[in-house]
């Protein structure tokens, strides 16, 4: 296994833990076996889906895309987005990799600013 994979199951883990839930109970609540969440936390076998991976983000109120990308696994959205134009897109993702965090969240606003001009 990736090390990826034992570190989505140790923060899985970690937050469950920190929210109080047992492994019996928080399988139960996502709707897995115990054993199979045991091994997703043990880094044994593979992530689950983006689906069940959104699940158990929300119900342990963390951050869906941070854990979505922690699992090795891509938002359901992204690959329709892409689609829609697939020239521009992946190339507009080429460009932003290795942009800083602050720099990302200002053409963020920008993107969500020219949006709502073009809206209007």
């Amino acid at each position: 296994m990736a090390g990826r994979d034992v570190i989505f199951g140790e923060e899985l883990r970690a937050k469950r833990l920190e929210c109080g839930h047992t492994l019996r109970k928080f399988a139960a609540i996502v709707g897995v076996s115990p054993t199979y969440l045991s091994q997703v936390e043990q880094g044994n076998i593979d992530p689950p889906t983006a689906d069940r991976v959104t699940e158990m983000a929300k119900l342990l109120g963390a951050d869906v895309d941070e854990w979505i990308a922690l699992a090795g696994r891509v938002p359901n959205d992204l690959p329709a987005i892409i689609q829609q134009d697939p020239k521009q897109i992946p190339e507009l993702l080429r460009e932003l990799s290795g942009l800083t965090p602050a720099q990302l969240k200002q053409l963020t606003s920008q993107a969500r600013r020219m949006k709502g001009k073009g809206n209007s």
